[in-house]
């Protein structure tokens, strides 16, 4: 396992670039997005996971596959949240450039020809998928995105879909940044409504269908949460999310160094 703050590239003085990267290295890009997560996660809650997932990536993978650790990306794609104060959401054509202009910096300044985007936020998924594809041909780079909470095998016993800062997504910030969880902060109301099941799936679920959602619609979330009691949650639960999509991790990286032909 490495230490990663040796394999954080801006910890890099510019003559240790060619010495030390090649072309057979993975750039780790972080990106997450800030916007609300209920009253007891931070708004940052998305950039936390996808930084502290690669810091795990990194360290755990970093010398066996040539890993170095970009700095995040802190912003994304997060209208649905934009109802709530403190939600940053960049317009779709601000974001793909951001992306594509760092992405294209690092392929130029660099001899690095992979890039593994790690994405913290759900909202992101559908830019990313399509963004790849001019990453891919623009800049000649070896491109792919992991999504950690999709990755994970083990799942939340939960008496709700999983979509937004209930159990599972608190179970992973205990595990991760436990000072950053106030669950003291849940009213005593609060209490997830079975209900909010059929709203989900019909909104936010449904593979047949794409709607416009947001998180404070009454039939799918309370107080912003969409997910089953994160009064239930557990660091040892995240431990266990995180690590089962740690583990499929080496067979992406593998591939990403061989593409397909």
């Amino acid at each position: 396992m490495s230490h990663v703050l040796d394999r954080q590239f801006g910890r890099l003085t510019t003559d240790k670039i060619t010495n030390a990267l090649t072309s057979a290295s993975v750039l780790c890009l972080p990106i997450g997005s800030y916007e609300q997560h209920g009253p007891h996660l931070p708004l940052h809650t998305d950039t936390v996971i996808a930084e502290q997932f690669t810091t795990r990536l990194v360290h755990q993978y970093g010398d066996s596959h040539d890993l170095w650790m970009l700095p995040t990306i802190p912003y994304g794609l997060s209208p649905e949240h934009d109802w709530a104060p403190g939600t940053i959401t960049l317009p779709v054509r601000v974001l793909t450039d951001l992306i594509d202009s760092t992405c294209g910096e690092y392929v130029r300044s660099t001899p690095a020809r992979n890039l593994l985007i790690v994405n913290g936020h759900g909202g992101n998924r559908g830019i990313l998928e399509a963004v790849i594809y001019d990453l891919h041909r623009r800049h000649d780079v070896n491109v792919c995105v992991i999504h950690p909470s999709s990755l994970a095998t083990v799942r939340a016993d939960s008496e709700l879909p999983e979509v937004h800062a209930g159990l599972r997504e608190t179970s992973v910030m205990l595990a991760l940044a436990p000072d950053d969880v106030h669950l003291e902060r849940l009213p005593d109301s609060y209490e997830p409504d079975p209900d909010h099941a059929e709203g989900t799936r019909r909104l936010v679920l449904d593979r047949g269908t794409t709607w416009p959602w947001n998180s404070d619609n009454p039939s799918m979330s309370q107080l912003g949460i969409i997910g089953g009691n994160a009064r239930r949650a557990t660091a040892e639960l995240g431990e266990q999310i995180v690590a089962s999509a740690l583990d499929r991790c080496p067979d992406i990286l593998a591939r990403l160094n061989k593409p397909d032909p």
